[in-house]
Parts: C-alpha cells; structure tokens; sequence
C-alpha cells in the first residue's frame, strides 16, 4: 500500500473502524511478509519533509495551558514540543540538560542555582531570561496540581540572580531537586495572563502554526537553542481509540502512530514496511485503593488482600498482550536504585480470605472500579481485575467514565479506580508527587508519617549509596502497606512507516522528543 491509497477515507471512516473495515483487514490488504524485518535506513539525517503523528485524546478533555493537567497524549505531544522544560529524562542520568544547562546545588542541598541555555530566545524573538522562569515556575507552583510538581519549593522561594541564573531553594534538603524540573516545567513569558495562555509563545524545537479542536501543525524552530531540528513540520491528529490510530497508520493518513498499545504492536508485528518502537516498562498502570478513614479499603489488610489476589502474570498476558512486565506494587522500576530483593508478591487467594475475615470485610457489598479508555488497555485491567478478584469473595462493578469526568471527578476522590503514569524511572518522582501525605497528587489520600520521614532523609542525603539505602528502605513501606496495586507495567508501543528515522527510545517523558526525527524520503 503506497502512501496515498487511501487518502479518500474519511476521518469519520477511521474513527469508526472496525465494523467492515478491520485493523487486521487492512494488514491483509496492505500485503508484507512475515519476517517482521524493519527497513534501516544509513547515512546521514535528512533535513527537511512533515511528520504526521497520530496521538490518543478526546476533544472534551483538551488542555492548552501548559501548566494545566494534561490527560490527553496529544496535548502533552503538542505542548511538549512547543515548550521547553528546564530538565529532560537522559540516555545516561536520570536527568539531563534543556532549557537549563548546568545546575549546582549548596552544601546543605537546599539551594540550587540553574543556568540558563546561552541566547535561548522564545517564538517571538525575546531572548529566554530567568524572570521568565521564575515567574513560569511560581505559576505552576500556584496550580491546583504544582505543590507535588514541585514539592517542598514556595513560590516566594523562586528567585532569579541576574538575567541567566534561576535559584530554587527548598523546605528542607534535596539532593534530586533537579529531576522536580523535568517534566512540566514549560517556560512561558513574563507576565502571561491566564487569558492570553492559550497564544503563549514558547521556546521549544517546534513553533504552533495552527490548533484546531486537538489536531494542530506545528512548524521547525529555526533558532532554537538546542541546535537543528530536521523536521520542517509535525502535524499532530488526535484520535479516540488506538483502533482508529492504528488504522489510520496502515491507511497512509499518518506516518506515526504515538503509544498505540500492545494490541496493534502484535496486530503489526509480521509487517515488513511498518516500524515497531518499543519502549520497555514505559507505563505504571496501577489501581488506586483509597486509604483515607471511612474508606472500604482503609484497612491496610484490605488493600493486601487485593493485592494477594491478582494473577500478575494473567494480567501481562491478556492485558499487555505480552508486551510488559510483572509489577510488584513499587512504581519507579526503571530507577537504579530499584529493590530487586524485595520479594515479589504472587496470588495467593486463601491468604487474602484470610486478611478480608480478620479485616471484617464485608462481602456482601458490590464496590465501584472506574476507569477511563483514555489508553489501550486500562479499561481492559479494570475488567480483567474485577473477575480475578472475584475468588477471593470481593464483588466489584467496572465503571467506565469519559475522560472529562473521570480527571474532574473521580481522579484522588473514588475509592478504587484505575490511574496511570507515562514515567516510569524514579521512585523518589512517585513518592513526592503521589505518596508524600501533603502530595497535591496524593492518589489514595495515604498519610504515613515513617514513609514521610524516610522520603526526607533520602533526598537529604549525598551519599549515592546510603542514599540507595533510604530508598529501599522507601521502597518497602511502598509494598507492605500503600494504596497503589501495581499488577505491571506497560511497553510503550509506537508504530511507524519505514521512512521515520531518529524516533526517540526514551521512556515517558522521553518519548515527546522529537527534534531529532527526521524522514528519509
């Protein structure tokens, strides 16, 4: 199938796919072989050409604040490549330079000074100076969500020292500070009003040419301080199920299929001229069991029960298609300082009986799991969750909701829903955003002072390796007794059309940055 084949399908034909025109029907027509190879393409980048990314959303849960909570992956792509942050996920260290090139922290580890990237200038022309990020920074401090975005860090506490220097200085000492900047840190002007946020310039590799309901162009930064960027264009459309994405790609309407999931990475798998990307671990998709009191799930032999009841390998299987890995209640699993020596935790349906009697747990009742379909797969957990647990005596009803209503809602007020995290390599990230009790993103309203403490020790300390230790140490109050059941943890999948080159391999926040992508023909 050459590029253009298809291009009379409408939009509304590949939303609806599915009913007459299948993905596996398109693989079939489309033709291949069954060796799975994948075009390599030598020599040099090539400058120049649009790529066409296809990226999961809803139109009722759009979001162009760039400080604002984005639920939808095409906002996040959109934002991500039209605004900076101060830091990045890196090949080597966890965190690597951006819009910040050095940073420094004092003796105590509670004054850190960031440097700004040398003639960094926005969309507009304006060079890039620290009042700019302070004040960026001291917005998305003022958010509902900025308190675990940027804990122990007052907006008050956000200074500039000169036009080129940030300084942030911490409640207490932090050795991480620097990993708090990478992911949502977009700098935006000085003085942005919330009315006028939505045109903000920003400094990324990508300029917006246009946005239009969740579909948007975005046009090369010839100037961006980063150095070339390859791509002439990236119009990003947003899509409603992977179904759609996914047909859309094998119909010649994109060139990229972002995070598309397990099912069409295995429904392409034998296709000769399509690319599979495949990031390892790159998604937490855990269920949160509220811990606050008056809660069912309060009793922390509740929450153990449940998570003794899950068949983690089942879930990999039918769930993730294979494409993932065991979970064991932990989120972070990519961080270095990962504890392999904890024991994973397997089914174990007779025990968790045991915990729900001694709990007085009452059986008799049926408890609401809501879930969303905002990614492949997570409604799928919910349901495949609520039957294996069944053995264990416990009833639950699987409440789908729409994206809007879900976030606006249910998110860090239900008692058991499903959530999910595109990051996977830090457990200190998931403690100060998630788990801290005065966490804004405090998921399951969990308020343990030991887990507390040794969070604060651990980023108070220099040390690699005892602070290695204060982290396995946080790591095991994590699986003796949080809200979180993580049954596993998501590959990111993308699929792509042999020409794309340079697609980046990096997990979470990683996966946005495409400045390097570049088409060979």
């Amino acid at each position: 199938m050459k590029r253009g084949d298809d291009m009379n399908l409408s939009r509304r034909q590949l939303f609806q796919a599915g009913g007459g025109l299948t993905l596996a029907a398109l693989l079939a027509a489309c033709g291949g072989n069954d060796n799975g190879a994948v075009t390599v393409v030598s020599g040099p980048p090539r400058p120049g050409g649009t790529l066409r990314v296809g990226a999961l959303g809803r139109p009722g849960a759009i979001v162009r604040d760039p400080h604002g909570s984005q639920a939808n992956e095409s906002d996040y792509l959109i934002l991500s490549l039209q605004f900076d942050t101060l830091t990045v996920p890196g090949a080597e260290t966890i965190t690597a330079p951006r819009l910040a090139t050095a940073w420094q922290g004092s003796e105590d580890l509670r004054t850190w000074r960031f440097t700004l990237a040398s003639g960094a200038t926005f969309h507009d022309g304006r060079p890039v100076t620290a009042a700019d990020v302070v004040y960026s920074l001291r917005r998305l401090r003022n958010t509902p969500a900025g308190a675990s975005r940027l804990p122990g860090i007052r907006p008050e506490n956000i200074t500039a020292d000169g036009a080129g220097t940030v300084v942030l200085v911490s409640d207490y000492p932090n050795a991480e500070l620097p990993q708090l900047t990478r992911l949502t840190t977009f700098v935006i002007p000085d003085g942005t009003t919330d009315a006028g946020i939505e045109s903000a310039s920003g400094t990324g590799p990508f300029k917006l040419d246009w946005f239009r309901g969740g579909n948007a162009r975005l046009v090369r930064n010839e100037n961006w301080h980063g150095g070339q960027v390859y791509l002439d264009a990236i119009e990003v459309s947003i899509f409603e199920s992977p179904q759609a994405m996914a047909t859309a790609l094998l119909a010649g309407q994109i060139d990229l299929a972002s995070n598309v999931g397990a099912v069409a990475a295995r429904t392409a798998k034998s296709r000769k001229d399509i690319q599979t990307i495949q990031r390892k671990n790159d998604m937490a998709m855990p269920i949160v069991m509220r811990t606050a009191a008056g809660s069912p799930f309060a009793d922390a032999r509740v929450r153990e029960a449940l998570r003794l009841s899950v068949d983690r390998p089942a879930m990999v299987a039918q769930v993730l298609s294979g494409y993932g890995t065991i979970g064991n209640d932990i989120l972070g699993t990519g961080d270095p300082s990962y504890d392999r020596a904890i024991t994973q935790r397997t089914r174990d349906i007779a025990k968790a009986k045991t915990l729900l009697a001694e709990a007085g747990f009452d059986t008799g009742k049926t408890y609401r799991l809501y879930t969303t379909e905002d990614i492949a797969g997570l409604a799928e957990s919910a349901t495949l969750f609520a039957t294996q647990v069944r053995e264990s005596g416990i009833s639950i009803d699987v409440v789908k909701q729409e994206s809007g209503t879900f976030w606006d809602n249910t998110w860090q007020k239900a008692d058991l829903y499903t959530t999910y995290w595109g990051t996977n390599d830090s457990v200190l990230f998931f403690a100060s955003k998630t788990m801290l009790s005065d966490s804004g993103q405090n998921e399951s309203a969990w308020n343990d002072p030991e887990f507390d403490a040794a969070y604060r020790a651990a980023v108070a300390t220099a040390d690699p390796a005892a602070r290695t230790d204060l982290l396995h140490q946080l790591q095991r109050i994590q699986h003796t007794r949080s809200g979180y059941l993580l049954w596993g943890m998501a590959d990111g999948i993308d699929l792509a059309t042999t020409p794309v080159q340079g697609l980046p391999t990096l997990p979470g926040y990683g996966r946005v940055q495409l400045e390097r992508t570049w088409l060979a023909t």
